[in-house]
């Protein structure tokens, strides 16, 4: 599911079963992260893939990466794996107003 910035942030602040995740380039990263996120490089191919079906199906995830892209791509990859509960950053950190680190 798509959300805008200020909604996907509330929603995730207010979800105790929540994870970050963040599916940039390491070089991307190294520019700043949110507090918190868990990183697996979306273009690593089948380690992508591996990374995302060992990660726990009940919980929710909160997805972004540079402009929303391929966090989007990630959240229908990860719901056609049996993942529920995924939201897509609109956006990106290239919109990002939140906390870095």
């Amino acid at each position: 599911m798509d959300l805008q910035q200020e909604q996907w942030w509330s929603d995730f602040q207010n979800d105790e079963n929540a994870v970050l995740l963040d599916v940039r380039t390491e070089e991307e990263v190294s520019e700043g992260t949110i507090p918190g996120a868990v990183h697996h490089d979306f273009y690593q191919g089948q380690d992508f893939l591996n990374a995302l079906e060992n990660l726990d199906k009940s919980k929710n995830y909160y997805v972004y990466c540079r402009s929303g892209n391929r966090s989007g791509q990630t959240c229908l990859l990860m719901n056609q794996l049996g993942f529920e509960n995924t939201f897509n950053l609109v956006g990106g950190m290239n919109e990002w107003e939140g906390p870095t680190e």
